[in-house]
């Protein structure tokens, strides 16, 4: 099945050229299947490419998934227009008293700054907080990772020398977790960051696991109350050429950045992307679409705000 994503969306016309099946609002209206409603909060600055890369994923499934963007409140992004958000991203007291099947956070470019210091960090908090009560299963990228594992646990991110920038070699902790149902021993996953979690930090919090790490990496899949949270610290989501217009972007403000390793053919910048990453993106989000939101979620959304965490044999 598609995704459902709201009717003039600039994503439609860049997916369909991909043969990415979407479908419009007024399609999915006759039929007649309950959805799974997910909502994103979208934090990066170009949203229109974001708001591709995830429909992207959510529709590489059997299941319809009804998609809406969330913007903040105490915030106004410089790199989109405001028409656009206007028209495609709701604010919070819209959906305040909605439930959702599933909701991904992402990532953001305030990493360099402490969490208290981020202007908007008393509404990421406030919704950090709603979505505990109003979604079954929350996916936390990049940033927001970081963010929700210091509000909800108090681990702390730590500066790395010189940016994470590469695409790099994973394996899971636990191959029978439903997560990694498909998955190969090694797979792949971008990373573009200047912070890190130490694994040291999650030993003894009793409702985190660890769930895949990285040689180069360090800890890159977190979940926390049995499925109803998920930290990402890298970016399955990024399409083939992400990487590589961050790279020519530092270039050409004159910053200083290294070739992101593991990405292009022999590492070589004047030549093609090797994508080592989709199979794995497209697992990935699969398996949590299907074992943590739609196998999850109770008939009657509202029950969401008394769910336990998830129990897994």
């Amino acid at each position: 099945m598609p995704v459902k994503i709201p009717n003039n969306l600039p994503a439609i016309g860049l997916l369909e050229k991909e043969n990415i099946f979407v479908m419009n609002d007024l399609r999915a209206s006759t039929q007649d299947i309950r959805p799974m409603r997910v909502i994103i909060l979208n934090l990066m600055p170009l949203k229109i490419s974001t708001e591709t890369d995830f429909i992207r994923l959510l529709s590489n499934n059997p299941l319809q998934v009804e998609v809406e963007f969330l913007r903040l409140d105490t915030h106004t992004p410089k790199n989109t227009p405001e028409e656009h958000l206007e028209m495609f991203y709701k604010g919070f007291n819209e959906v305040a008293e909605n439930y959702y099947d599933g909701m991904i956070i992402t990532g953001a470019p305030v990493e360099m700054l402490d969490f208290e210091a981020v202007t908007y960090w008393d509404e990421i908090k406030m919704i950090f907080n709603w979505a505990r009560k109003h979604v079954t299963s929350t996916l936390y990228i990049c940033w927001a990772s970081q963010a929700a594992l210091y509000h909800f646990y108090g681990v702390g991110k730590i500066p790395l020398d010189k940016k994470l920038f590469g695409v790099f070699k994973h394996s899971a902790i636990d191959k029978r977790h439903p997560l990694f149902r498909g998955f190969d021993d090694e797979f792949y996953i971008p990373h573009s960051r200047h912070t890190t979690i130490a694994e040291a930090d999650l030993k003894g919090l009793a409702e985190v696991a660890l769930l895949s790490r990285s040689e180069e990496a360090g800890a890159a899949i977190i979940t926390s109350r049995g499925g109803r949270e998920f930290y990402l610290t890298g970016h399955s989501e990024y399409s083939p050429w992400t990487l590589h217009e961050e790279y020519t972007r530092d270039l050409e403000k004159g910053l200083q950045i290294d070739v992101p390793r593991h990405y292009y053919a022999e590492d070589d910048p004047r030549r093609a992307p090797v994508v080592r990453w989709a199979s794995h993106a497209n697992l990935l989000f699969n398996n949590w679409l299907n074992y943590f939101v739609y196998q999850e979620t109770p008939f009657d959304l509202t029950e969401i705000a008394s769910m336990e965490d998830i129990k897994h044999p």
